[in-house]
């Protein structure tokens, strides 16, 4: 899974897709027919531009430097009434989560949630038709066909959402790169000053019978982040097809626990209402710092309305229990 600098969530694309062959005014002629009739083919379709969703990407890192997505033209008709070779259709594949959106107007065109799934992004020019189309009574040896139709050119801008059945949220240093490392084999940067992660890692946990499921990290959010501070709107909006959310706080905030709850919830809600209707967990990090008295203490202060679990990733306290409670929350 890709990390650091090669994770590219972002990229604008000009797609082209191919001009419609030209069909074929072409008159029958063999040794047997001096003047024969039109025998002219229709010309093939121009390719297409075309979105595939691949679960083998995690990135848009392989279309940074593809600006200009060209299809082949459509081939022209041929004689014997034969259709001209459809161009070649140019196929963009982009991780599951992609949304593809109109440079122009903003429009949402389509999001990709499915590996495999396709769908057009610029149809090729219809090929023209042969000029067998335009005989008549009248007109028995047209000498003319029609041209193909011309391809279409859009820009598009590519914006990935990560997909993951959990995403960790809190502010910088909440101990998140450090439990993805702990229950998966993603080897997020982990060091001790704010911001270590600025892209999203993704981990895939292994959990009981050989089930598992995907761990996203996304980066510290910080008061304001809904208004763009701090790493802002580039990294909440991952946070958007997580199924499931974790709040992360350790233990040794300067605030209360239930306060700097609160304020994560408040930034989720501020950028987008909805986050707040996924199912939630509470995480209180770095906890073997804690003796049972004070963590019974603390344990009283805690919000109610989310159910919430003391856990250490160095010395694995309740890790299992933690994926426990993800896993049944997934699947609920």
């Amino acid at each position: 899974m890709a990390q650091g600098s090669n994770f590219v969530d972002y990229v604008k694309v000009c797609c082209r897709s191919g001009h419609g062959g030209a069909g074929s005014a072409h008159l029958h002629r063999d040794k047997f027919t001096a003047k024969g009739g039109p025998d002219g083919g229709d010309g093939g379709r121009g390719g297409h531009v075309i979105l595939k969703g691949s679960s083998q990407h995690w990135t848009l890192l392989h279309l940074k430097y593809r600006k200009h997505i060209i299809a082949e033209n459509g081939g022209p008709g041929l004689s014997a009434l034969r259709t001209g070779a459809n161009g070649k259709d140019e196929f963009l594949e982009v991780p599951l989560g992609t949304v593809a959106k109109d440079a122009e107007t903003g429009e949402i065109l389509f999001d990709i949630t499915e590996d495999g799934e396709i769908k057009i992004l610029t149809p090729g020019g219809k090929g023209g038709l042969g000029n067998w189309h335009f005989k008549s009574a009248t007109q028995q040896t047209p000498r003319f066909a029609q041209s193909g139709m011309p391809g279409q050119e859009q820009w598009i801008i590519l914006e990935l959402k990560v997909l993951a059945d959990v995403g960790l949220v809190g502010f910088p240093n909440a101990g998140k790169s450090t439990l993805l490392s702990v229950v998966s084999a993603a080897k997020p940067e982990i060091a001790d000053y704010p911001f270590t992660t600025l892209v999203p890692n993704l981990g895939i946990v292994g959990y009981r019978d050989s089930r598992s499921f995907v761990m996203a990290d996304i980066p510290g959010i910080i008061e304001g982040a809904s208004q763009g501070k701090g790493l802002g709107h580039r990294f909440l909006r991952h946070i958007e097809r997580n199924a499931v959310l974790l709040f992360m706080i350790p233990a040794d905030t300067d605030r209360s626990i239930a306060e700097e709850y609160e304020i994560l919830l408040n930034e989720l809600t501020a950028y987008n209402s909805e986050l707040v209707d996924k199912p939630r967990l509470l995480a209180i990090t770095k906890s073997d710092m804690l003796d049972d008295e004070l963590e019974a203490e603390m344990a009283a202060t805690l919000p109610k309305a989310i159910p919430s679990i003391f856990i250490s990733s160095v010395s694995g306290k309740n890790i299992q229990q933690l994926k426990d409670m993800i896993w049944k929350a997934i699947n609920d």
